[in-house]
């Protein structure tokens, strides 16, 4: 193994401060969105004079076909134009996870609340095979580094690996209730973290096995660095762990005050896996070290920092980090809460440089690699693109009509793929005047 000063800078000069940006003065803006459409309760009190007494009795011995099921989680109204190319609507339920094929970024695999998962083929929606024997919600699916192997995981905690090319399950394991499943950047290795604690790390097809043994509490969340030595893993407990891959141990652990004080939710690196960036419940985004595993830097949204304190039982208004990442080409990082808040903060000053407001809560958000522009989906149905230099939404692409759950950007960045509430997979052809 090689040694740990490889990644980056020593811990008394944090890489933070070698980071320039372009000088122009530090300007926060909140981007609001055009208000949404008019309230229900606006509606009914133009409805108030209408007497529905008697369609309610001609109706009443025919009330079980006037009977909606409302969609869980939906937000609103979210009928409207749908701006998407191709719609893949084999699931039955809704779709929890896209992921696309990494070499061509020609496939896509999708996996839902109905157990199914399916590989399908993004220019037309065309079924290419499903991925059977699941019998609970298929919450993770993924392809290998060379899009040569498929993997796809449920919540019991049953992963199998398909062959791409014969379409024949090659592999398969029952682990813990599932948490997170990530494939190696280079190898066909597959790592999942599950509720008992553990992180494992497999090679396909031949299932050969390590476990990393965390605390006794959920693996939440992880990520393989960009190495392919190490791997950052968050826990229900608030701690983090940087994981020697090959030794099998814990080079840093981050707990107590170094840790977060709620269940981590999401973790990111920087290009060269020097700079690691953890999400929590508890609202606060941390900025690590890789090398060292010291914390270089935090960062809390403002309205959750002026929040006062609580008394015993009462409950604070629900928000926390749902996604982050950082830019590939600018010293930025992007933080996504559950309360609609895109922020945008500047590594080298560690300030909020942006604040883009979205009428509900972000789910996931991605950067466009090579450029400043930053994507998110959200409880609204919408995928939205903003400038992370101005903090403006430079454009938006509609089509669901429920929560957006997951989404997938093409490599250079022309084809958004998204899953929904509504059953549905979403391809969405992107056009920018700025390009």
């Amino acid at each position: 193994m090689e040694s740990e000063s490889e990644s980056g800078a020593a811990a008394d000069t944090p890489p933070l401060e070698t980071l320039s940006f372009h000088g122009d003065e530090e300007i926060i803006e909140v981007v609001e969105l055009d208000p949404g459409p008019p309230d229900p309760d606006d509606l009914a009190q133009e409805m108030e004079d209408v007497d529905f007494e008697e369609e309610e009795e001609e109706e009443e011995g025919n009330e079980e076909s006037w009977v909606l099921e409302p969609q869980e989680g939906v937000v609103g109204s979210m009928e409207g134009p749908d701006d998407s190319e191709v719609t893949f609507a084999l699931h039955s339920a809704s779709v929890f996870c896209v992921s696309l094929d990494p070499k061509t970024n020609t496939l896509a695999v999708t996996g839902g609340e109905d157990d199914k998962a399916f590989v399908w083929r993004l220019s037309d929606g065309e079924l290419l095979f499903e991925c059977a024997g699941h019998k609970d919600s298929v919450t993770c699916a993924g392809f290998s580094h060379d899009s040569t192997l498929v993997a796809t995981g449920d919540m019991s905690g049953l992963l199998k690996v398909w062959q791409v090319d014969t379409k024949e399950e090659v592999w398969s394991f029952e682990a813990g209730d599932l948490e997170w499943m990530e494939w190696h950047p280079r190898a066909p290795v597959l790592l999942a973290g599950t509720a008992d604690g553990n992180t494992w790390m497999w090679k396909v097809p031949n299932g050969d096995c390590k476990t990393f043994q965390g605390p006794t509490c959920p693996a939440t969340c992880g990520r393989v660095l960009p190495d392919g030595k190490r791997a950052v893993v968050g826990y229900e407990d608030g701690t983090i762990r940087i994981w020697d891959l090959k030794q099998g141990n814990p080079i840093h652990v981050l707990k107590g005050t170094e840790g977060h004080q709620g269940p981590l939710t999401c973790v990111a690196t920087n290009q060269d896996g020097s700079l690691i960036l953890t999400g929590s419940v508890d609202c606060q985004a941390k900025l690590v070290s890789a090398t060292t595993g010291k914390v270089v830097g935090v960062f809390r949204p403002e309205t959750v920092a002026s929040q006062p304190n609580l008394g015993e039982g009462e409950e604070s208004e629900s928000n926390s980090v749902e996604s982050l990442g950082f830019c590939s080409v600018m010293p930025l990082a992007a933080v996504g809460y559950l309360d609609g808040t895109l922020a945008i903060y500047d590594l080298s000053t560690q300030t909020l440089r942006h604040q883009c407001q979205h009428q509900s809560g972000i789910v996931q958000l991605l950067w466009e690699a090579g450029t400043a522009v930053v994507y998110t989906c959200s409880l609204d149905g919408i995928v939205r693109l903003w400038d992370a230099r101005t903090g403006r939404l430079l454009t938006d692409y509609r089509g669901h009509t429920a929560e957006i759950l997951d989404f997938a950007l093409s490599k250079d960045a022309s084809l958004v793929v998204t899953t929904s509430g509504d059953h549905k997979a979403k391809v969405f052809c992107v056009q920018r005047p700025d390009r």
